[in-house]
C-alpha cells in the first residue's frame, strides 16, 4: 500500500478500501470462507448447541509486553468459548480505526491476530472496517464475535448448577499478570518492569480437561475484576459458601510488588490467560496433573474449596492465619485493561 496511514478513505467502501481489505486483512486472516468476501459469512455448523460471544477492546496502550490489542481480542473471545464448554470455531472482527493510525502498526495487529487464531484452530471468517477523524477514536478499537459447538453433556458448566460442597477451586497459575503489565506499560506512570501480560488462547488445554471426563461444574475466565469478582458473583444467593486459600494463590514477585506499591490487591487485578474450575475433589489431582504438563498450566494449584458455611459469600484465610472476606469490586479499578 502506497500510504503510510490510515486515511478517511480507507473506511469510505471504495478503492482505498478495497486495497486495505485484499491486502492487510484477506492477506494474513485468508481462509475460504473469507475468500468470498461476501456480505455474510456461509458457515456449515453441524449441531444443535451452539456457544456466541462477543466482546470490544479498548485497550491501553495498544501494545503492551506480553501482546497487543489484536492478540488480545483473539484471545479474550476463543477463551469466553472455551469455558462455556465450547470448542472455539469462528471469529469476526471489526476495526474502528482513528485516521492517521500506522498502518505498519496495523499490520503488526492484524497479523499477531492471524498468529493466535491459527493456533486456536480458529477460523476469521468475516469482518468489517471504519475509519473515523482524528480524535474520535483513541488509535484503533476491536469488536469480536465467536461462535462456538457445545456437546449436550457440558451444557450446565456455565451455570454451575451441579456445583456442591468439598468441591475443588483451580486456578491454572499465577494471577495479576494482565493488569499489571497494562498499567506499567501507560506511559505517565514511567514505572520499568519485567511484568508481561499472560494473553492467550486456553481452549486447547480446556479442552483436554473435559475430554478427560473428569467432573467439572464450572468454568470462567478471571477477566475484569479478577478472581474475587468472579468467585463472588458465583457464590452469590447459593446454598454455598467458598473458602479460599492465599498461601496457594500464585503471585509473581514482580506483579506482588506493584501491587503493594500501587495499593492493588492480585486478587481484583485483570487477568486474560487464567480459568477459574470449581472440579469434583475426586477428579482434582487428575485435573492438576492436566494442566501441569500443559505450557499454561504449568502453575496450576487447588486455592480454595466449596463448603457448607457463610451461604453465599467467600472468605479467604490469609498467610498469617486471618480471615477477611471477599467482595465483588466496586468500580472500575484500572480503566481500558482489555
Amino acid at each position: 500500500m502506497k500510504n503510510k496511514n490510515v486515511l478517511l478513505g480507507h473506511g469510505s467502501g471504495g478503492k482505498l478500501s478495497h486495497d486495505l481489505i485484499s491486502q492487510l486483512f484477506v492477506k494474513y486472516f485468508d481462509n475460504p470462507i473469507l475468500r468470498q468476501q461476501t456480505d455474510s459469512a456461509l458457515l456449515e455448523i453441524k449441531s444443535k448447541n451452539l456457544a456466541y460471544t462477543t466482546d470490544s477492546y479498548v485497550v491501553d496502550p495498544i501494545f503492551f509486553p506480553g501482546g497487543n490489542i489484536g492478540k488480545l481480542a483473539i484471545a479474550g473471545t476463543v477463551n469466553d468459548l472455551a469455558v462455556s464448554g465450547a470448542v472455539p470455531k469462528y471469529i469476526s472482527t471489526g476495526f474502528i480505526i482513528e485516521e492517521g493510525f500506522p498502518l505498519d502498526d496495523l499490520e503488526i495487529i492484524v497479523k499477531s491476530m492471524s498468529e493466535e487464531a491459527k493456533k486456536a484452530g480458529v477460523l476469521i471468517v468475516t469482518g468489517d472496517t471504519k475509519v473515523v477523524d482524528r480524535g474520535k477514536c483513541d488509535k484503533v478499537f476491536i469488536n469480536t464475535s465467536g461462535i462456538g459447538i457445545l456437546n449436550e453433556n457440558l451444557l450446565n458448566i456455565s451455570s454451575g448448577k451441579e456445583i456442591k460442597q468439598g468441591d475443588h477451586i483451580i486456578i491454572n497459575g499465577s494471577i495479576g499478570d494482565h493488569g499489571m503489565a497494562i498499567l506499567s506499560a501507560r506511559n505517565e506512570l514511567n514505572i520499568k518492569s519485567a511484568i508481561e501480560s499472560d494473553c492467550a488462547c486456553l481452549n486447547e488445554l480446556i479442552q483436554e480437561i473435559v475430554s478427560s471426563e473428569s467432573q467439572i461444574k464450572f468454568m470462567r475466565d478471571a477477566t475484569r475484576g479478577g478472581v474475587a469478582t468472579v468467585l463472588t458473583e458465583l457464590a452469590s444467593g447459593k446454598n454455598y459458601g467458598i473458602e479460599l486459600d492465599e498461601s496457594k494463590l500464585v503471585v509473581n514477585e514482580n506483579v506482588r510488588g506493584m501491587c503493594e506499591m500501587l495499593g492493588f490487591d492480585p486478587l481484583y487485578v485483570a487477568n486474560e490467560g487464567k480459568v477459574i474450575m470449581i472440579v469434583s475433589d475426586a477428579d482434582s489431582d487428575k485435573v492438576l496433573q492436566i494442566m501441569h504438563k500443559n505450557q499454561f498450566g504449568k502453575q496450576a494449584a487447588v486455592i480454595g474449596e466449596i463448603v457448607d458455611s457463610h451461604h453465599g459469600k467467600g472468605w479467604i484465610t490469609t498467610t498469617i492465619g486471618g480471615k477477611r472476606i471477599i467482595d465483588m469490586l466496586a468500580g472500575e479499578q484500572l480503566p481500558r485493561i482489555c
